[in-house]
């Protein structure tokens, strides 16, 4: 990385550290996202909002939009979203002997073992309150004594059937005693582990960057145009969705709604240098710690991705493709999957560990996909002050390949 002082080659202030911890931390469910949306994001937006924005909420889902010119349809629009559920655990039954016995969603069963959780359960007396439960960790086989030979070795999996809870119950009538808390089938359950700062420089982990990342980008790229004094000439949306853990449903509705001309999905990558057997797979030589990723391929736009391209080139933000094939895997497909119009692409940050109860990443990654993100929608704005015409390039600008022009051989290398 260049050792220009640039925030994407600093150390993450502190503050702005804890804001990423704030979001990261909320905790959001699929279904019961409001702690992120409603909790954390809608005051940061309060906070940052000039005059005139405003904020969007929603009936059937907790996301969140902030809208930087409420109302005006007429302005060529870009919404960046992130999206702010969690996967998560469910509980599926109570055993005899106080087992809480659990779902693992999107988890990997054999990841989750011993890790603490939290269960957020609704009180059956009063619906719509919810009560939090710390304390249980997630179990599946009690002991190593206690499994056999092929799982001991190594040569055999744990099932998902075998996961539970383990809330040190003990004493007479143990499924009562679970029952009298008022923990019922369907209560979901999350990862008890917030992010710390990593061993590495400029490093952190814990559980669930997937994807309040991407909530913090979109969060922190409105507060730099805010303080820019941008969106003078082009509506933008910053947002937070619902649901994509589960087939970014979440997305498709606030696509359908507000209907932007262009979106920039970010959502977490994979490092898939670091990421065991899967590097020598002939990849993309994705890495964390070198920068933001922009997916290429896809339903991607040329025309955007060209943008976001020029200025990463121009501001010296480190800049890494990524091959995407018939489906981004992000939000980046809402406009596509929600038959509405628009130019769309996905950036993101490379992680290791996804899924897991100790995902990782680099702060300087983070801080180039927001300044990325942030510096494309200022470039757009001043590109439609000087012409008044991003929907007439985006309509008639798509590259012609028939006008490509012919490459001959470059010559060879100087020896040394």
């Amino acid at each position: 990385m260049s050792n220009q002082a640039t925030p994407w080659s600093s150390a993450m202030p502190e503050a702005q550290f804890q804001l990423m911890h704030d979001i990261l931390a909320a905790p959001s469910p699929i279904g019961l996202e409001a702690a992120m949306t409603e909790g954390v994001l809608r005051p940061h937006f309060e906070r940052i909002a000039p005059d005139g924005w405003g904020v969007k909420t929603f009936k059937g889902h907790a996301g969140i939009v902030l809208d930087t010119h409420p109302g005006r349809d007429d302005l060529f629009t870009v919404m960046v979203i992130g999206h702010a559920d969690k996967i998560r655990m469910q509980v599926r039954s109570i055993g005899s002997d106080g087992k809480v016995w659990i779902n693992s969603d999107s988890f990997l069963p054999t990841t989750l073992l011993g890790h603490e959780v939290s269960i957020f359960s609704e009180a059956p007396e009063a619906p719509g309150e919810y009560r939090r439960l710390d304390g249980g960790t997630v179990e599946a086989l009690g002991a190593i004594h206690f499994a056999d030979p092929k799982l001991r070795a190594g040569e055999k999996g744990v099932r998902k059937e075998q996961l539970y809870v383990e809330l040190q119950i003990h004493g007479s009538d143990k499924k009562k005693q679970v029952e009298a808390l008022g923990i019922r089938p369907g209560d979901s359950i999350i990862m008890n582990r917030p992010i710390r700062h990593g061993f590495s420089p400029d490093t952190f982990y814990g559980a669930y960057l997937d994807n309040g990342l991407g909530c913090f980008v979109a969060a922190e790229a409105a507060r730099l145009v805010a303080e820019a004094e941008g969106a003078r000439n082009i509506r933008m949306l910053f947002a937070a969705a619902t649901y994509e853990e589960i087939g970014r449903f979440g997305s498709r509705v606030l696509v359908g709604e507000m209907r932007p001309d262009a979106i920039i999905g970010v959502d977490v990558n994979h490092d898939y240098v670091a990421a065991p057997g899967i590097g020598e797979k002939r990849m993309a030589p994705v890495e964390m710690g070198k920068g933001f990723t922009m997916s290429v391929g896809a339903i991607v736009s040329e025309q955007l991705n060209r943008r976001i391209e020029t200025v990463a080139k121009d501001k010296g933000i480190p800049m890494q493709r990524d091959v995407v094939g018939a489906d981004t895997g992000t939000d980046g497909m809402a406009g596509v999957l929600g038959n509405v119009d628009c130019a769309a692409t996905s950036v993101g940050m490379p992680i290791r560990n996804m899924h897991t109860i100790s995902e990782s990443g680099c702060t300087r990654d983070v801080l180039a996909c927001t300044h990325a993100v942030a510096e494309t929608l200022l470039a757009m704005d001043a590109e439609e002050s000087q012409t008044g015409a991003l929907h007439e390039a985006f309509c008639s600008q798509h590259p012609r390949l028939d006008q490509a022009r012919p490459m001959g051989h470059q010559g060879l290398p100087e020896s040394d």
